[in-house]
């Protein structure tokens, strides 16, 4: 069930999916849960397993993501002849696997002694050999780390703190002690070591090593040092070569200091294995050219076909809705740009302002190091200044830029265009010289300024991508919420909609730059799965009727207006009547935590929260919720419509569709944890025609893709169909190599408000075609009432 391709680098990858299944590992969903399942995934038709981190991770983890030891496979996944096992079993019934890698970062776990590499660091200070691992800035905690691990200041923690042994005790954390230094007082032995036990809330402001976002927890791992790359790697390249796995995902790679020569040396290293990378384009951004991988895990396309679903008056006329409503203010989620721009900077100048503050201390030193006078006499709050606004205006996650290296066009245009806005930002224009300096470290343009200088671009395009994640993705996306489906990894919540013409021309580019990248509509990070937010796109078509809706229910028991809206787009999303505060409450809270327009995760409003919960409680049996039920009933056949068309189109569009645990049936699921909830695959007692319908789909699509991979991949081709007639643009349509045809009804609840297709027709290209989910033989043009007759949709193999 492969295929083979080429890489941009020409070498031949061992083995290209035809499409993956993605499953998350956890203690309560092990490699031999996996294993069970595999006999039912070959049979849906994928040719890979995609598997959630399987290195050793903080015990009891439920994703993986918190590595602790990258030279073992973990123990509670059934360590790695359980792993083995499963790859036996696998390549028995002709899969194979990917693994999910995780070079960013690894965890700063309760018991330190899980991190062996951190815990010889924080014992033995700069000296360690295992200093190189982590970029830790010595000079700005007086040569100690700060370790933010307290519930309180030291002096309230100290009667809970003792020495057991040879290690430091508190509570759950067990720390190393500094050789000499076990025996000294309390106060005294804190002080002596090369780390600074502190309190949590000091890691937002003083932390000086760097992070995975703003998780202290989290720590960032160098792994452009050739020796960290290899000890990190060695067991996951071991697996690759001993025919254990095939393919690699790669998390976050933005968050290194060189993607690019990262990406080269493990391509070198693993032979070309097929590899995706978790990188999230901006709108009209694509993938660097010399990246040597098949492509992204596929949030760009997500966002393609998703908007395919969303009509563009309607959407606008719900955000007028939705701004009636909610009275929200334009910076705190009335507008989409003065909403993002205030998250950012809040971001910046808060959540980050640690690594605000070491970007600012490095591009002091890097001026003051450099012989050219044009970049001396900037005072630190001018360079500040200068960096902040910079980092606000740039339109992607970050620029790749690198010292005394000439910039690729792209990235000096968006450094450029982003210092043309920030210099306005000084009222004194000579102060505005600043920018100009702060653009030059950031092209890479600073010569003889020392290591910061030669640090500096890595370093903001860092800073740069964690601001873009927590100030877009988990603080304006809960901020700007008239369509919540449109708040989505890699979306445009003001512009959501696609037109087919621009969908097409995505597929086109894909088909001819990266043919086996990686697709998805949900995976284990987006904010709603991809059925969830298939039935809110209907919204847009509806807006009226949904603002009717809203005005009519209850809403004196909500702790604000805005709350209310978020809960009754979500309990739709959800699909469940009565609506269920098990699964309701958790996400609402995480959305007013994130949103942080009343209450965060770090400086909390218990008596607000528990405002939420009481009204997400309340609505479960109000009249209110039996009219979203009888709302769900009444949009439920363009609901249907939405959910098969985003499938048939993400499982024939160029690329490789990797299909999230549980999503070849319909799959409502929430933001996290919800979305990553032990595996439930197979029939459910529960399901309903549209799951059996979008099932038969998926595995009629997955088994042509297997059979015929050489009409989806590498070297096929992608032509669009466009229908004719009046309502010619509620039909999407394309041909895969002259063989296989796809078509789905976009917009179908405003189709029907127009009496339907009327004389609209689709002119399939000369041959027989073969209905693959029915029994008819088409030719010539059709009618799409025809086409359309029994489902919303249409997959089609020619025939002669």
């Amino acid at each position: 069930m492969t295929s083979e391709g080429i890489t941009p680098e020409g070498t031949l990858p061992a083995s290209v999916p035809t499409a993956t299944y993605r499953l998350q590992l956890q203690p309560d969903f092990p490699f031999a849960a996996a294993e069970h399942a595999v006999p039912r995934l070959a049979r849906l038709g994928v040719s890979h397993l995609h598997l959630s981190p399987v290195l050793t991770a903080v015990p009891g983890s439920t994703h993986g993501y918190d590595v602790t030891d990258h030279g073992t496979v973990r123990k509670e996944l059934g360590g790695e002849d359980g792993l083995r096992a499963l790859s036996a079993t696998a390549r028995a019934h002709g899969l194979g696997l990917i693994l999910d890698i995780v070079p960013n970062h690894m965890a700063v776990p309760a018991d330190l002694r899980l991190n062996r590499p951190l815990w010889e660091v924080l014992r033995d200070g700069p000296d360690s050999p295992s200093a190189r691992w982590f970029d830790i800035d010595w000079a700005a905690g007086d040569g100690r780390i700060l370790l933010p691990v307290l519930g309180e200041r030291l002096d309230e923690v100290l009667p809970h703190m003792r020495v057991q042994d040879g290690t430091l005790r508190y509570h759950a954390h067990v720390l190393p002690l500094r050789e000499g230094s076990e025996g000294l007082p309390l106060p005294e032995l804190c002080a002596a070591q090369h780390y600074r036990p502190a309190w949590w809330r000091l890691g937002r402001s003083e932390l000086n090593y760097r992070r995975f976002f703003t998780i202290s927890g989290l720590i960032a791992v160098r792994v452009e040092d050739p020796e960290v790359f290899a000890a990190t790697h060695g067991k996951v390249l071991q697996l690759l070569r001993e025919g254990v796995a095939d393919g690699l995902r790669v998390d976050h790679p933005d968050g290194l200091a060189d993607p690019g020569g990262y990406l080269r040396r493990l391509h070198r290293e693993s032979g070309g294995r097929w590899t995706v990378v978790e990188k999230i384009l901006a709108d009209g951004e694509q993938l660097p050219r010399s990246w040597p991988v098949a492509g992204t895990t596929g949030y760009e396309t997500l966002r393609q076909v998703d908007g395919l679903f969303v009509d563009p008056p309607g959407h606008a006329e719900l955000a007028d809705h939705y701004r009636s409503f909610t009275g929200a203010p334009a910076d705190l989620g009335g507008e989409w740009e003065p909403t993002r721009r205030r998250a950012a900077h809040r971001v910046l100048t808060h959540d980050l302002a640690a690594e605000t503050e070491r970007l600012t201390r490095t591009a002091v030193r890097a001026c003051a190091a450099s012989p050219e006078l044009s970049l001396r006499d900037h005072a630190p709050w001018a360079l500040r200044t200068a960096l902040c606004e910079l980092l606000l205006r740039l339109p992607v996650y970050r620029p790749y830029t690198a010292h005394g290296v000439t910039p690729a066009p792209r990235d000096a245009a968006l450094l450029e265009g982003a210092a043309e806005g920030a210099r306005g930002a000084f009222q004194v224009p000579e102060e505005a010289a600043a920018v100009d300096t702060v653009l030059r470290l950031a092209l890479g343009d600073a010569p003889g300024g020392g290591p910061a200088a030669t640090g500096f671009p890595a370093r903001f395009a860092q800073l740069s991508s964690a601001l873009r994640a927590k100030s877009v993705e988990d603080m304006a996306f809960y901020r700007y919420v008239p369509l919540l489906s449109a708040c989505e990894v890699g979306g445009e919540p003001a512009l959501p909609a696609v037109a087919p013409a621009r969908f097409h021309a995505h597929c086109s580019r894909t088909q001819r730059d990266r043919p086996t990248s990686g697709t998805a509509l949900s995976t284990h990070d987006t904010k709603r799965s991809g059925d969830a937010r298939a039935t809110l796109a209907v919204l847009s078509e509806c807006p009226g009727r949904w603002a009717a809706l809203l005005e009519r229910a209850e809403h004196s028991g909500a702790p604000d207006r805005h709350t209310a809206w978020v809960y009754w787009q979500t309990a739709l999303a959800l699909g469940a009547y009565p609506p269920p505060p098990r699964r309701l409450v958790p996400a609402l809270l995480k959305a007013v935590r994130e949103a942080g327009l009343r209450t965060t995760w770090t400086e909390g409003d218990a008596e607000y929260e528990a405002a939420v919960e009481r009204f997400v409680t309340a609505q479960r049996d109000s009249a209110g919720a039996r009219a979203l039920a009888g709302f769900a009933q009444h949009i439920a056949p363009a609901v249907r419509a939405n959910v098969l068309g985003a499938a048939l189109l993400h499982l024939t569009m160029p690329g490789v569709p990797d299909l999230y645990q549980g999503t070849e049936r319909v799959h409502r699921a929430l933001v996290d944890p919800d979305n990553r909830a032990p595996a439930e695959l197979g029939e459910r007692p529960e399901d309903s025609p549209l799951d059996a319908e979008k099932a038969r789909l998926t595995a009629t699509a997955l088994r042509l893709r297997a059979e015929r991979a050489e009409l989806f991949l590498a070297g096929a081709a992608y032509e669009p169909l466009y229908a004719e007639g009046e309502r010619a643009a509620h039909c999407v349509a394309f041909v895969r190599s002259g063989s296989v045809l796809t078509a789905v009804t976009r917009l179908s609840l405003r189709l029907e408000q127009h009496g339907g297709w009327g004389g609209t027709r689709l002119a399939l290209p000369p041959g027989t075609w073969q209905d693959a989910l029915g029994a008819r033989e088409l030719t010539g043009t059709v009618p799409l009432d025809q086409l359309f007759e029994g489902a919303p949709v249409a997959l089609l193999t020619r025939k002669t």
